[in-house]
């Protein structure tokens, strides 16, 4: 009787160890056992809850399953993925992901009596007040921002993905508080919709003035604002506005106040200057084009023969954008402070033997 006993406690503790071993080896399983028969004893497989087993002899045959199926998050949705399939939108302060409430009629399509009516208009109200989290100022100024990035995209006839390109860029302008001073929310709307359309490489002559049409800022705020953004943010890949801003300024000169070789050296060198008033940035909030005026009178500042004056070299910007003498005065230090602190001296030779396709 011990014997049998014995024998019996045997089989049942290498029934154990095999259910144990199986159930260490089943735990890589991917989904549920599709088999219909125990590896063991051709009994009947059962799944209940992730797990499957034997129904005679109680073998876990799968468990512990993972599900590799693609989640919502995967597929480009947003928020709780078991409970959400709404999409993000930049173009709204929460990113979309409010409750929308109906003003004349409800879920159904009904229309709203009296009473219906004024409950709602309450609930739409204290919606509103709590749709803004902990900087409620701030996120109304972003909110109104991002309708009028919409608005703008609207009235020009942009893509979509302009749009919303436009949106990111006011959001991440609104993140490093670049609003504020001379700097209006209006203006960076404009600037980061200019900005948008001029990286996606639309084929539109005069877009900064374009933009600037529906813009509730004027055009010289609208290409500073882009400015400002493309300096502040990083925003390399997009080209820079007004490019030969320099070059403008120059042909606005009077002809005897520069010319031939000298002139020459003077956009060369001013150029160059340009180029460190981009990446320290100078002046960002400033047009380009007074920069690119401080940057000819720096220039001029470092050559021998000093030729221009401020009052010339601002009435020549005034004439596309206005400049006072104070501003130019006060970048072209910054420029030349720039410029030293680069190659370590004053001396223009330094850029001025340099080829002129590697000068920026």
């Amino acid at each position: 009787m011990l014997s049998t006993n014995a024998s019996e406690k045997t089989v049942s503790d290498e029934q154990t160890t095999t259910t144990e071993q199986c159930s260490r080896e089943v735990t890589i399983e991917r989904e549920p056992a599709s088999r219909s028969a125990c590896p063991e004893c051709d009994g009947r497989v059962v799944t209940h809850d992730e797990e499957s087993f034997c129904a005679d002899c109680g073998l876990v045959v799968a468990a512990e399953w993972v599900d590799r199926s693609p989640t919502l998050v995967d597929l480009g949705l947003v928020g709780n993925a078991d409970q959400s399939i709404e999409t993000v939108d930049p173009l709204r302060t929460d990113k979309g992901l409010h409750t929308k409430i109906g003003k004349s009629t409800d879920g159904h399509g009904n229309p709203l009596s009296n009473e219906q009516w004024k409950k709602f208009q309450r609930l739409r109200k204290w919606h509103k007040r709590s749709q803004f989290d902990a900087g409620r100022k701030r996120s109304k100024r972003l909110n109104e921002g991002l309708r009028d990035v919409e608005m703008i995209g609207g009235n020009l006839d942009l893509p979509d993905h302009v749009v919303k390109t436009a949106a990111q860029y006011l959001r991440r302008a609104s993140e490093a508080r670049l609003a504020g001073g001379r700097m209006a929310w209006e203006a960076l709307a404009g600037g980061a919709v200019l900005l948008a359309a001029r990286g996606s490489k639309i084929d539109r002559d005069e877009i900064d003035i374009d933009v600037a049409t529906y813009t509730k800022a004027p055009h010289e705020r609208v290409c500073a604002a882009a400015r400002k953004i493309r300096c502040e943010l990083g925003v390399d890949t997009v080209p820079v506005t007004r490019p030969n801003a320099v070059l403008t300024v120059v042909d606005a000169l009077d002809d005897d106040a520069l010319s031939g070789s000298a002139a020459v050296r003077t956009w060369r060198l001013a150029q160059h200057l340009m180029y460190f008033g981009d990446q320290v940035p100078v002046g960002p909030g400033t047009s380009r084009l007074t920069i690119a005026a401080a940057a000819l009178y720096g220039a001029d500042r470092l050559t021998p023969q000093k030729r221009l004056t401020q009052g010339q070299v601002a009435a020549a910007a005034s004439t596309v954008v206005p400049t006072s003498t104070h501003r130019l005065s006060r970048y072209n230090c910054e420029l030349v402070d720039a410029y030293e602190a680069r190659h370590g001296t004053k001396n223009l030779d330094v850029v001025l033997k340099q080829e002129p396709d590697i000068l920026h």
